[in-house]
């Protein structure tokens, strides 16, 4: 019989999963463990890890190898908390740092040696997105909200309503690169703060008149930097519910010139980590308060990692957010849905016949299969010569809503070589997904384009598809091919072009 201690260790796993969010910012890196209760999320413990990682990119995008040791030490602590994590349970996401660094790949590739899940770098327009989904979820606003999250790295502004997020932008700006840029030695002076507002104002000037012109009603700021500012004000105030303005920053913004230096700042025992950055970050908010004219701002403790983990409590809301996306791609470019279907239903044909382990993350990546059939012929918007190239530059240089940059990568991929000769130098290497696995994707997505070349209806014969490893034999109905010569030229030459990637196309 079970001890009691046993029934309540079971009880609690089966009716409270455990989910974790590890955020790796360009200033900390920070790990949520939260429990699903009747579909609220309750945090159970949390980890924060200061590792600087924005101070070790240079002018050039290479991180430094003290940066990424600091990295590799922040996460190793954390790597305990999520012992027993499946991976469907854990979501890491990078920022500014990891997507500007030209050699993120070493530091996922030792990363992954400590964590055991996938690292997802996301672009600033999806990390936007995400904040606002963390902010959403915990704030009940009514009208429209104006969100404001200053990272390490960069700076997030997004106008939503509700569950949507309206517009989405990201700048590079943010406390640790304004400080290595106007505060690098410590020294904090009049001259260096008017500098830096002004840069911080020049950067939002593209984006005062969109974003005053959708208009908002309450303006929220988020994570670290605007809570310590809000902090320093409370403490002044004696009040925990005190709203930001202007009037507040000036003061703050005073009180540290004539402090001088980050080390005689006096911010209390819990922020003095924050030092160093607490100049640049105020600067800046003081720059977005004057550029928005925001006339107050309230805070909010969810953000990125909130958002992270409503999403992985409902995959449907991240797969709302990608058809959107797509949905939105195949209208701007005016994509013929008729043709993207035959491909599409191609793809899933030949997919329903290949072995289940042909493709171990099946479902995910047939899903991203669908995708990038729906958004094959984009570039034809711009000239049908050549289409792919402009399909692939269009997916690789557009925002796309619940992709990260790999997933966006590997559509870019899959579009550019979906047809004509195999170019192996456009292969990037890919964290998330197997190599093999991704030739195998683009075999299927190149069959099901050839297939489809004559943009007709039931003009196809049945036909098999048998894989064994490598080796593919497509099989047509008999005769079928030597009475169609053009067609039968053409997968021959798509057999010689699939050699490339080590595929072996046998047709009869």
């Amino acid at each position: 019989m079970a001890l009691p201690e046993e029934i309540v260790q079971e009880l609690n796993e089966a009716q409270y999963p455990h989910i974790a969010a590890l955020d790796l910012g360009s200033n900390s890196f920070h790990l949520v463990i939260t429990r699903i209760v009747s579909g609220s999320l309750q945090i159970v413990h949390r980890i924060k890890q200061r590792v600087h990682l924005a101070d070790g990119l240079d002018d050039t995008g290479v991180l430094s190898q003290d940066a990424i040791e600091r990295g590799i030490a922040g996460l190793k602590v954390m790597s305990e908390s999520l012992q027993g994590f499946k991976p469907e349970q854990v979501r890491i996401v990078a920022t500014f740092t990891l997507r500007k660094a030209r050699n993120a790949h070493e530091f996922i590739s030792r990363a992954k040696h400590i964590l055991p899940y996938p690292i997802e770098v996301i672009s600033g327009i999806e990390e936007a997105r995400l904040i606002y989904s963390g902010v959403a979820h915990t704030e009940h606003d009514e009208g429209r909200r104006f969100v404001v999250d200053i990272g390490g790295g960069s700076t997030e502004f997004i106008i939503g309503k509700g569950f949507q997020p309206l517009v989405c932008r990201s700048t590079q700006m943010g406390c640790v690169s304004f400080t290595k840029r106007f505060f690098a030695d410590g020294k904090i002076n009049k001259t260096r703060f008017k500098q830096a507002v002004t840069v911080a104002r020049q950067t939002l000037s593209l984006l005062t008149n969109h974003y005053r012109y959708i208009g908002w009603d309450n303006c929220i700021g988020t994570s670290g930097t605007i809570k310590n500012i809000l902090l320093q004000i409370t403490s002044q105030q004696e009040s925990e519910y005190a709203n930001i303005t202007l009037h507040d920053l000036k003061r703050l913004r005073d009180e540290a010139i004539v402090a001088g230096h980050h080390e005689r700042l006096s911010l209390g025992d819990g922020n003095a980590d924050r030092a160093s950055v607490y100049a640049a970050g105020l600067a800046i908010l003081i720059g977005i308060f004057k550029s928005f004219s925001i006339e107050s701002m309230r805070f909010a403790s969810s953000a990125l990692r909130e958002g992270v983990m409503y999403e992985m409590q409902s995959d449907l809301w991240q797969s709302q957010t990608r058809e959107r996306t797509i949905q939105g791609l195949t209208e701007r470019y005016s994509v013929d849905i008729a043709q993207a279907k035959r491909v599409l239903q191609s793809t899933h044909y030949m997919l329903e016949q290949v072995p289940t382990d042909w493709l171990c993350q099946r479902e995910a990546l047939k899903s991203m299969l669908g995708f990038a059939c729906l958004l094959h012929e984009t570039g034809i918007a711009i000239n049908s010569r050549g289409y792919h190239r402009h399909s692939a530059y269009i997916i690789e240089h557009s925002d796309l809503a619940g992709f990260n940059l790999e997933e966006q990568g590997l559509l870019t991929l899959l579009v550019r070589a979906c047809r004509k000769k195999i170019k192996l130098e456009l292969f990037p290497a890919f964290e998330q997904f197997d190599a093999e696995e991704v030739t195998r994707m683009l075999t299927l997505l190149r069959l099901s384009v050839l297939l489809n070349q004559k943009r007709q209806n039931d003009i196809l014969p049945n036909y098999t598809l048998k894989c064994e490893g490598n080796r593919i034999s497509l099989k047509f109905a008999k005769n079928w091919l030597k009475n169609k010569p053009v067609f039968s030229a053409d997968l021959i030459r798509e057999a010689h072009w699939l050699r490339l990637i080590n595929i072996d196309l046998q047709l009869s």
